[in-house]
């Protein structure tokens, strides 16, 4: 008979892991309830003054930059420039996972990272089984596949969930792979007319940066300027020759994510590397302001009244993005978490059940911004495609909301039961006893 120990799935990290993850929680969920409020005006803009709304969406502004052009609409600004601020700090938070947090041990790594894939594969499958007729909407079949962190978090901040610390790390670390397997599909499959030459020239300044960041860590975090003075006009260059190379623009945040130290260096007294520092100064910016601004850019959208609503949603696309987001992440997130708890042999932790990993896999259903901007890649910005993506998106992530809302809210007793036992400490290592130190 074996001695070794059972595998738990969802079984909770490190005290110092859940402390960061709890305090990434709860500003992305004030970051989440500023994205729907955004949300929100934008389609009433859209639909109350349209041609304002659409107006100032498609006013022009910039120039040619060294051959460059950069003559680009608001909305094309606010989807290339400033979520490429966005999937910087996704960059930075994955590569925190993978070098230090949960992600780095393949045991820890290997139930989200399963469960992303899941909750990525089935929605794409249910969107072409649903658009198999029409090779046009076909086109959009990623759009389902992503999770938005923000608006989930939202969710969760106005039903007051006490998640327990094991779901709301795999809530983190699901939404971190998923956003991995989201950059990869826009990097692989939304990259047009690729100018390899310009392509080439932007591993310059990435290099640059990269050699700036960990060559002067210490430097750039004594000092608030530095990093706008040595690293944001190579962080601007790179962009612009991603931009043109024909790789979408946000892959450039990613890369030059990954090119920030996250360690601190040797002897040194800061607890944080270079990337914990910089997504500390640049999230509030990122949540209050970059990715709010391309959901009033990009939600907008001329309904036509309810007849137009309806003729969105039952269309073959509409149906697709919305069982997609509904129920494939619902299906794949949860089926992929039992079935890799099956092949380990593993065991749930003990504090919870299938319902709880059912209702963290339909909040997962939440797909908004990363859903949005798939939408424009795929159909291009204000097509009548796009149109019926963006609103079923909307729709989705609606009910998604509310169903998820229904299935949490109804365990939330057990949750504060939970969370009270985590916050007792009887330890002298000052660690709660169901926490690691």
């Amino acid at each position: 008979m074996s001695n070794r120990p059972v595998p738990v799935t969802l079984a909770r990290g490190a005290y110092a892991e859940f402390l960061r993850v709890r305090e990434i929680l709860r500003r992305e969920s004030v970051g989440g309830i500023l994205l729907l409020v955004a949300a929100l005006a934008a389609m009433l803009f859209a639909n109350l003054a349209p041609e304002t709304y659409f107006g100032l969406r498609d006013a022009h502004v910039g120039g040619t930059v060294l051959g460059i052009d950069l003559d680009l609409s608001l909305g094309h600004w606010a989807a290339d420039g400033l979520l490429a601020v966005f999937f910087f700090l996704v960059g930075l938070e994955l590569k925190h996972e993978f070098v230090v947090g949960d992600l780095r041990d393949i045991r820890t790594a290997l139930v989200p990272v399963v469960a992303a894939f899941g909750g990525a594969a089935v929605p794409a499958v249910i969107f072409v089984a649903f658009t198999a007729a029409d090779p046009a909407a076909r086109a959009g079949w990623a759009i389902p596949a992503a999770t938005d962190i923000a608006f989930a978090l939202a969710v969760l901040a106005v039903i007051s969930s006490h998640l327990p610390a094991a779901l709301r790390t795999f809530l983190l670390t699901l939404a971190v792979a998923d956003d991995l397997i989201a950059i990869a599909i826009i990097a692989v499959f939304y990259s047009k007319d690729l100018q390899l030459p310009l392509l080439a020239a932007e591993f310059v300044p990435l290099a640059l940066f990269a050699v700036v960041a960990y060559r002067f860590q210490g430097f750039l975090a004594r000092h608030w300027w530095a990093p706008w003075l040595l690293l944001a006009p190579l962080a601007a260059a790179t962009w612009v020759l991603s931009y043109a190379s024909g790789v979408h623009a946000t892959v450039a945040g990613v890369l030059l994510a990954f090119c920030v130290p996250v360690r601190p260096p040797a002897g040194s007294d800061h607890d944080h590397g270079l990337a914990g520092i910089l997504e500390h100064r640049i999230r509030p910016f990122s949540a209050g302001v970059a990715v709010p601004v391309f959901a009033f850019f990009s939600a907008g959208v001329a309904l036509g009244g309810w007849q137009g609503f309806f003729s969105a949603v039952t269309s073959p696309l509409g149906l697709g993005v919305i069982v997609g987001l509904v129920v494939g992440k619902a299906v794949g997130i949860t089926g992929s978490t039992w079935l890799v708890t099956r092949l380990r042999h593993a065991r749930l932790d003990p504090d919870l059940g299938w319902i709880d990993v059912f209702g963290i896999a339909v909040l997962g259903g939440i797909g908004f911004t990363v859903s949005l901007l798939v939408s424009e890649l795929s159909f291009g910005q204000g097509s009548p495609n796009d149109d019926i993506g963006k609103v079923s998106i909307l729709t989705a992530s609606v009910l998604a909301a509310v169903l998820a809302s229904v299935v949490l809210g109804l365990r939330n007793r057990h949750y504060r039961q939970v969370e009270a036992e985590e916050a007792r400490d009887d330890d002298a290592d000052g660690v709660p006893d169901k926490f690691t130190s």
